[in-house]
């Protein structure tokens, strides 16, 4: 009987072969690349949603800040010198005809803030200072204005400038340690000096101050007498004049200030014969202005923000202190200052300062009291009815 053989497991020869073939492999490492580029690309265009969320919850849980009450409460829109303000001619022409112009959309470069004026008396000692900032950048104020000058004469600071050695005041502030704390704090500080309505350098240097035509013993005043409350002014025509608010510009800004409001930059209301502004090179009173905002503006270009205050009547008609319009002056970062009595409509008010950025400014704030309103491009009153109404105010 023949033996049993058990039969033999079978052997599978195994191979090892790609089944991708060459073109197989570049298709799919091209694939690979393309699906990497729309990944990038939608990363690319989420980006800004998400930096956006990132700043809200950054603002709104970890500083406790609330923007969406500060967009409501009339936020300024401040332009970028190198920027010019984005609003085409046809579209402020349109909007200057209609009686409720919007405000046109801002461009990607403009920065917004609110804006605020600081009282001196809250500012006495580092502490105080420390307390203001943090209340004001608490109530969501960006840039705050310090008046270290005003239309008294009397400059709030030790300033060391010759001209201004008997306009310091008896009690004054340290405007170095204000300007750092400040920013410390996550403020912008400004600076504010009254230009040529200046009744104390006008005795410190006669040399500045407009005469009284005859004698030249005796100064120009805008009364009377100096018992009926005259006062002398500087003389706009003065060439040690101009150099006198350019060094007081300087020396703010050697303190830490580069936005500077100018106002009183204008003649003085009153029209005289008695008036004697010497060698006028046959200037008249508007290019007499106009070269003196030129010559600050090129002193401080690159360096310093000059704004020019100006009521809002010189801003609807040219009149004797100014001769010309602000824009015909060539200012380009204009502050209207609107009457406290509500005398002007909100009508008169938008329709001034739509005419103000047609003719050229780039930046304007309506202001009223201690807040103001900027805008850039066009204006619209806000919902308040009052320009600055619902801006924050200083404590103090």
């Amino acid at each position: 009987m023949p033996m049993y053989k058990k039969p033999r497991r079978q052997r599978v020869k195994r191979y090892r072969r790609s089944f991708y073939t060459r073109q197989a492999k570049i298709k799919k490492a091209v694939s690979i690349l393309v699906l990497a580029a729309v990944v990038l690309a939608l990363a690319w265009l989420a980006a800004p949603y998400l930096i956006d969320w990132a700043t809200h919850t950054w603002y709104t849980v970890v500083r406790d800040r609330d923007l969406s009450a500060s967009a409501s409460v009339s936020q300024s829109v401040s332009q970028p010198e190198s920027e010019p303000a984005a609003s085409s001619e046809p579209a402020e022409s349109e909007a200057a005809a209609s009686s409720e112009p919007e405000i046109d959309p801002a461009p990607e470069a403009v920065h917004t803030g609110v804006w605020a004026t600081v009282s001196l008396s809250a500012l006495t000692d580092e502490a105080a200072i420390r307390a203001q900032a943090q209340a004001l950048y608490a109530q969501g104020v960006e840039y705050a204005l310090v008046p270290l000058k005003d239309a008294s004469g009397y400059i709030y600071y030790d300033s060391a400038v010759p001209a201004a050695a008997g306009s310091v005041a008896a009690t004054v502030v340290d405007p170095a340690l204000i300007a750092s704390i400040f920013r410390e704090e996550g403020l912008t500080p400004a600076a504010s000096l009254t230009a040529f309505q200046d009744p104390i350098a006008a005795y410190t240097d006669r040399s500045m101050a407009i005469q009284y035509a005859g004698d030249g013993a005796y100064l120009w005043l805008d009364a009377a007498s100096a018992a009926a409350g005259g006062k002398p002014w500087l003389n706009p025509y003065s060439a040690s004049a101009v150099q006198f608010v350019g060094d007081l510009i300087a020396e703010v800004q050697s303190l830490g200030f580069d936005q500077v409001v100018l106002g009183g930059v204008q003649f003085p209301p009153v029209v005289s014969s008695k008036q004697n502004f010497g060698d006028t090179g046959s200037l008249s009173r508007a290019q007499a202005l106009a070269a003196d905002i030129a010559s600050w503006q090129a002193r401080f270009e690159g360096t310093v923000t000059l704004w020019y205050e100006y009521p809002l009547s010189s801003c609807l008609a040219a009149d004797n202190t100014t001769g010309a319009l602000p824009p015909e002056l060539g200012v380009q970062n204009l502050i209207i200052q609107l009457p406290t009595d509500e005398t002007a409509s909100e009508q008169t008010r938008t329709e001034a300062a739509q005419a103000m950025l047609q003719l050229g400014v780039q930046q304007l704030a309506l202001r009223e009291g201690s807040a103001a309103q900027l805008y850039a491009g066009s204006v619209q009153e806000p919902e308040t009815g009052s320009a600055g109404a619902a801006m924050p105010e200083s404590e103090g």
